[in-house]
């Protein structure tokens, strides 16, 4: 497949998630959930790496991989699926999860002095309003799901992201895909793994929808999902490929009204064509960028 396809598969990929927590949540509690899955995906990732012949990283190379695995997959994953299974309702969790691409872009600009032109930045603020008004219909004050526990791990979690994704084009991006994710998952599984054995009960409920939901989550996100955003991050610009993330909560939302009969309505497509247009606006003057011919 050419690599320009990769973004739209990304966020496509990206988007099926939320479909497959909302499958396991009602039989797992996270941290377990999240270290099957991480363990399953790097044993594997491991498999591929030794039957392809890949080289593995040296000390500092595992040391970065597994800050980018506790980072995006352990504490990103597992604060938004956590926020989540305790009452923090959807639209809040997509609202501050939008924040992500806008304090990804930040820090970019920061630590790797990434140029942010006016226009990106208002492309990015574009797109965080239509990605408000496409989760509109499920926001809501009067949840007793909205506390501050629940919000800061969600916020834990979009910084996790954000800090994740800037280390890994840092420090990460030529470490082997295969290798370096199999520790990324490792790392992960440990970390989750403890918070598992530290404040869950490790209950499980046993059901086809658990089995669909692991199957889904480690074949198509974890592995599929995560190394298209890896590529991605080594091919472009951190803040570019942050404003993808701005593309799936519609996308979600598209899936929901397709697969469960979900109601779709006007302010959430014009919510869509808003995000759309925003990440167009943060993204299409990069590529004007790369081919500016040099002085």
């Amino acid at each position: 497949m050419p690599v320009k396809y990769f973004p739209a598969l990304f966020v496509f990929l990206w988007a099926t998630g939320f479909i497959g927590a909302g499958f396991a949540m009602p039989y797992a509690e996270p941290f377990w959930f999240m270290t099957a899955r991480f363990f399953i995906a790097a044993i594997i990732l491991a498999v591929w790496a030794l039957a392809t012949g890949a080289r593995w990283p040296d000390r500092r190379g595992l040391v970065n991989a597994a800050i980018v695995g506790c980072l995006i997959h352990g504490i990103y994953l597992s604060g938004v699926f956590w926020a989540v299974r305790h009452g923090l309702p959807a639209g809040m969790t997509a609202l501050v999860s939008g924040l992500q691409p806008l304090i990804t872009t930040l820090i970019a600009a920061l630590f790797l002095r990434e140029t942010v032109l006016p226009s990106q930045w208002l492309g990015l603020l574009i797109g965080f309003c239509g990605v408000a008004l496409v989760v509109a219909p499920k926001f809501s004050l009067s949840s007793g799901g909205i506390n501050p526990a629940t919000l800061s791990a969600a916020l834990a979690a979009v910084m996790a992201i954000s800090i994740g994704t800037v280390w890994q084009k840092r420090f990460a991006v030529k470490i082997d895909l295969k290798t370096g994710t199999t520790v990324q998952y490792i790392a992960a599984g440990i970390l989750t793994g403890l918070l598992s054995l530290g404040f869950e009960t490790q209950t499980v409920i046993w059901s086809g929808e658990l089995l669909f939901a692991m199957v889904w989550l480690v074949l198509v996100l974890s592995i599929g999902a995560i190394l298209l955003l890896l590529i991605l991050i080594g091919q472009g610009e951190v803040s570019k490929v942050a404003s993808f993330f701005y593309l799936v909560p519609g996308t979600a939302a598209i899936m929901a009204y397709l697969l469960f009969g979900e109601t779709l309505t006007l302010v959430q497509i014009i919510g869509m064509v808003l995000t759309t247009f925003g990440v167009a606006l943060a993204t299409l003057q990069r590529t004007g960028q790369k081919k500016k011919p040099a002085v």
